[in-house]
């Protein structure tokens, strides 16, 4: 793949040569400001895929998502300011186009001085006590939560939101009370009761306290920052704005290597929601967290109290969460069935190994035995393709599994975000003689085909691909090209992730012929859009699998489909290509693996938690009442109990690594328990047992055609 697919922007370089931004030397803040919205504005114009006309629709929607950004709880603005910006909802284009400021300078004097107001109206909220037993209740869906008319509504709205955090503490002192007194709740006098109350209500304001302490920090250039992104998220999520400070960050990210907790975080209203745990790193180590959980509260180990993060800008929630290998810090977190729990990690370098593909033998002394390879994400190093990457280490995986000589091969791409194109095109390669990979659209330019020139056929035999939700574009391309050369079979969720696009990053500071005003920053920006060999695109409907299985999203938006003005989905015209040699009966193979599917009691269970879940997640209505909280708090404990089952599963199936890594295990003691661990979920995993079965059924199943006679 040339390398202008990865990170470059070709021909649109060459133009921004000949059209380079000169500043002025003279200048204040909001000449940087106009400078930021001509470049950004002239970039978006001339590079992203899909353009947009700035008129009256695009500024409508430019109004309601800054309002969304700045304000997701609906806690600081009036229906009433909304009113008196509604003369700029049809103006914001114009005023894009001819770098008037006027609307955002008026909105942020508003936001200051809403967020002024409030520092008021918590502390008074929270010197009157809550009554825990009367009947109340909060409505938690803030996307669909209108902003109020009054100060009075308001006062109300902030109370149910204090008494919420104030319950969740308050029962965790009551049982931490009676745990240490040997004591039932019902044995709790009044005064304690009331003493206990007070207690959560101080832990509250002391929260919020902190909370407004980091606001502080947060000036006239971060809300300026969330304005842009208010304009170019219009175009599509993937594209947006980065501060300096984010660009660095993204630096430090593209090296691989930063410490921290291992997680990567998204902003939701209610929280900081982790979307992906990065392998090898401190919580995919202590297993005390999961893609779902939303992170309510930071605390340091050397400070007695949380920070919460509801609502806080995701910037300052990852200085929160971030620190020195070594350090431990406290999570707060919702988990994705609605408990809360306190967790500690301890951080770390993230390491890189466990992000590199990795293999392991299964073992069945009656069939002979299988080989897995798991990648984690399609790496390269940008510098030097000869250097390591991720479609060499799978070839030489798939070299080691054939010296040991197993029958079938399941690559496991579940949870696999995507990466370099390059090593996709090589690796769907190692399973088809040759031929077309992936189809890429690019704005003003044919559509090229990838294709994969090399004859040679690495691997031949039976051959599952395992996907999940979080399986996303490169996963995508690699799962769409073995289901199109009907080269294997596709198993796991539904769909998935359905990002197919591809993304640039363009530094401002390239653009600008003498700038004055220190780092400006960077763009992503979407640049270019995959297609399948078939001609349908990947983008937000994803690889269908061949077989699906339940888990637990089964029910709930995740992937792209989640994300706020994702692009559609379309098609172009279809490539020529034949489909691999060998027949597989896939109706058969399919057929079969339904029939043990429906008649698992543990896949059943794993649909029912998925349904399960789906409801708990609906219910935006939560009880401020203490004994309803209770009576829901042990249905929730009732039910995940229930689940429970599924993490003590055993397949029966043997793991071991191959005959070079075991060699190592001496001499790194470390790689040794990874590999302990890796085996023992391994063997605990479901959608692993079924690929198996999958395999074996491919053999049974699959037969070549004969060659054509010649003469």
């Amino acid at each position: 793949m040339k390398r202008n697919l990865i990170f470059g922007f070709g021909f649109f370089f060459i133009a921004i040569a000949s059209c380079s931004f000169t500043n002025n030397s003279s200048f204040d803040d909001s000449d940087k400001d106009k400078l930021l919205i001509d470049l950004i504005s002239y970039v978006l114009e001339k590079g992203h895929y899909e353009p947009k006309n700035l008129n009256d629709r695009f500024s409508s929607k430019v109004f309601d998502r800054l309002f969304e950004n700045l304000d997701p709880l609906k806690r600081y603005f009036l229906s009433s300011d909304l009113e008196e910006f509604e003369p700029y909802r049809f103006q914001i284009d114009d005023q894009i186009k001819n770098t008037d400021l006027s609307f955002f300078n008026k909105v942020y004097d508003r936001y200051e001085e809403r967020q002024s107001q409030a520092k008021e109206r918590y502390q008074k909220v929270l010197s009157k006590p809550f009554d825990f037993y009367a009947e109340d209740e909060i409505l938690v869906d803030y996307d669909k939560l209108g902003f109020v008319e009054t100060e009075k509504e308001l006062a109300n709205r902030w109370r149910k939101q204090l008494k919420l955090n104030a319950l969740n503490t308050y029962d965790s002192k009551i049982e931490t009370y009676t745990s240490e007194n040997e004591l039932e709740r019902k044995d709790l006098k009044r005064s304690k009761l009331k003493e206990i109350e007070s207690e959560a209500r101080e832990q509250t304001r002391k929260d919020l306290f902190e909370y407004f302490d980091f606001l502080e920090d947060f000036d006239k250039e971060d809300t300026f920052v969330e304005f842009l992104n208010a304009i170019v998220e219009e175009y599509d999520p993937h594209t947006y704005y980065m501060a300096p400070t984010d660009k660095d960050r993204f630096d430090i990210s593209m090296s691989g290597k930063f410490e921290g907790i291992g997680a990567r975080l998204q902003k939701k209203p209610e929280g900081t929601k982790i979307v992906e745990i990065i392998s090898g790193g401190p919580v995919w180590r202590s297993q005390a967290l999961e893609v779902g959980d939303e992170i309510l509260k930071v605390r340091q180990a050397d400070e007695e109290l949380s920070v919460n993060i509801v609502g806080m800008p995701i910037d300052d929630a990852i200085k929160l969460i971030k620190g020195p290998k070594g350090t431990e810090v406290f999570l707060t977190v919702k988990r994705v069935d609605g408990q809360i729990d306190e967790v500690a990690i301890v951080r770390d370098v993230v390491e890189l190994e466990e992000s590199y593909a990795k293999s392991v033998i299964i073992e069945d002394q009656e069939e002979g035995n299988y080989g897995l390879i798991n990648l984690p994400k399609f790496y390269i190093d940008f510098e030097d393709y000869d250097n390591r990457n991720a479609a060499t280490d799978v070839l030489q995986e798939i070299e080691n599994l054939k010296k040991e000589g197993v029958e079938g091969l399941i690559l496991d791409l579940r949870n696999n975000g995507g990466g370099s194109l390059k090593t996709v095109i090589d690796m769907a390669g190692y399973f088809i003689s040759e031929g077309p990979i992936v189809q890429v659209s690019s704005l003003g330019k044919r559509k090229e085909i990838h294709e994969d020139n090399d004859e040679r056929v690495q691997w031949d035999g039976p051959l599952v691909v395992l996907v999940n939700e979080l399986s996303a574009s490169a996963s995508e391309i690699l799962a769409a090209a073995i289901q199109d050369y009907k080269r294997g079979i596709i198993l796991g969720s539904t769909q998935t992730f359905g990002k197919g696009t591809v993304q640039n990053l363009i530094p401002l500071d390239n653009i600008v012929r003498s700038n004055e005003f220190g780092d400006l920053g960077a763009l992503k920006i979407t640049t270019q859009k995959f297609y399948r060999i078939n001609g349908g695109s990947t983008q937000l409907r994803g690889v269908t699998s061949d077989i699906p299985l339940p888990d637990r999203y089964s029910y709930i938006d995740i992937g792209e489909r989640d994300h706020d003005n994702p692009m559609k989905w379309d098609q172009i015209s279809p490539t020529n290509y034949a489909v691999w040699e060998n027949e597989i009966d896939f109706e058969q193979v399919i057929a079969s693996s339904r029939e043990r599917i429906s008649k698992s009691k543990e896949m059943q269970l794993i649909d029912q938690e998925a349904k399960w879940i789906k409801e708990q997640r609906d219910n935006k209505l939560v009880s401020l009442n203490y004994d309803q909280y209770l009576e829901e708090e042990a249905q929730l404990k009732k039910e995940t109990d229930r689940f429970e089952v599924l993490d003590e599963y055993d397949s029966k199936l043997n793991f071991s690594s191959l005959k070079d890594e075991e060699r190592l295990f001496s001499t790194d003691s470390i790689l040794r328990e990874k590999r302990a661990r890796w085996h023992k979920e391994l063997s605990r995993d479901l959608y692993v047992e079924e690929a198996v079965q999958v395999l074996k059924d491919l053999k049974k199943h699959t037969f070549k055609r004969p060659s054509p006679i010649k003469g």
